[in-house]
């Protein structure tokens, strides 16, 4: 298939691309490189600058021939989108609207869409699957919900298909080592972690340590990158052949804590990783895991890199290699 990836040059964007790639399609990148790096890019797929705000920068690059495209250019930090609900509507929204009417005006007929587990809002059962409740509580969230539904009037209106993947954390790097660059301001436990290690940073934080959990800290779904990559690619096939609809959380199923996951960095990375405990952060549910049961049963799609080891194992080697 010949697929557009837009938001391809990202930390998630380009390990679908390069799945994308080792399955042998033809693959376009459609990037801004607002957060997106240059290094992320590969010689085997074509690139375009360019992005979702400008309407025909988008519709030229559109007009490819595409079969399929997979939408990742969203912003995406939740405490941001509670401060700059006008920045994340623009975006996230607007710049979604864009990419549909663009669609249906280049007869582009299946979206991947990257959508998150945010769109639950605070957990009322666990491991959380598809049928809970969606009650977003930052506008984040609010964002990829309201995409989510906008592309179910599209469909019902216009008969485009869909698919929309709720990740939960995204973590780790190809273990193949091919995708090198690093995520820029991150907020996220293991790049932090990371920072701590190669002393980018002094220490890593803990928000609480008397939640309800075996060591008092939180406690994450944690999927690996890799295997989200290949979610989109079973996604794409499935609304493809099956002309179906899809809404799917991508998930590794297996609670980790935030000290679990400090402690683990410390074995693997050699270092003494220095940590300061803090308030807890209005919101943070003490536990948050999922159930991939649909993914696993639609999909055939089974986590593969999604233990701690693996996940801290190919982050650390990024890393390092970024150090040298």
């Amino acid at each position: 298939m010949k697929i557009l990836i837009i938001g391809g040059a990202g930390y998630i964007g380009s390990h679908v691309a390069r799945e994308l790639l080792d399955c042998k399609h033809s693959v376009t990148v459609f990037d801004n490189l607002s957060s997106g790096l240059q290094e992320n890019l590969f010689p085997d797929e074509q690139f375009i600058r360019g992005d979702i705000l400008n309407y025909d920068q988008l519709l030229t690059a559109m007009k490819g021939g595409f079969d399929a495209l997979v939408h990742l250019a969203a912003f995406k930090a939740a405490g941001e989108s509670m401060i700059a609900p006008e920045k994340y509507s623009l975006n996230n929204i607007s710049g979604t609207i864009n990419i549909l009417n663009g669609s249906l005006e280049t007869d582009i007929q299946h979206i991947v869409f990257s959508s998150s587990a945010a769109v639950y809002g605070e957990p009322e059962y666990l491991p959380i699957d598809e049928q809970h409740p969606t009650n977003p509580e930052n506008y984040y969230g609010f964002t990829k919900l309201e995409i989510e539904r906008i592309m179910q009037w599209y469909d019902q209106l216009k008969g485009l298909k869909f698919a929309s993947l709720r990740y939960f954390n995204a973590a780790g790097y190809d273990p193949k080592g091919r995708i090198c660059g690093l995520e820029q301001n991150p907020a996220n436990l293991l790049p932090v972690v990371m920072e701590a290690a190669t002393g980018k940073r002094k220490e890593v934080q803990i928000f609480g340590n008397d939640y309800d959990t075996p060591d008092g800290t939180c406690i994450r779904d944690y999927v690996h990158v890799s295997d989200l990559a290949v979610g989109h690619a079973a996604a794409l096939e499935y609304i493809s052949i099956q002309r179906k609809n899809l809404t799917v959380n991508l998930g590794s199923e297996n609670g980790v804590s935030v000290r679990e996951m400090v402690e683990t960095a410390r074995k693997i990375t050699g270092v003494s990783i220095p940590v300061t405990v803090t308030q807890r952060r209005p919101g943070d549910p003490a536990k948050l895991t999922s159930s991939a049961k649909m993914a696993k049963n639609l999909l055939g799609w089974h986590p593969k890199y999604s233990d701690v080891e693996t996940l801290l194992a190919s982050t650390w080697n990024v890393y390092r290699r970024n150090e040298k």
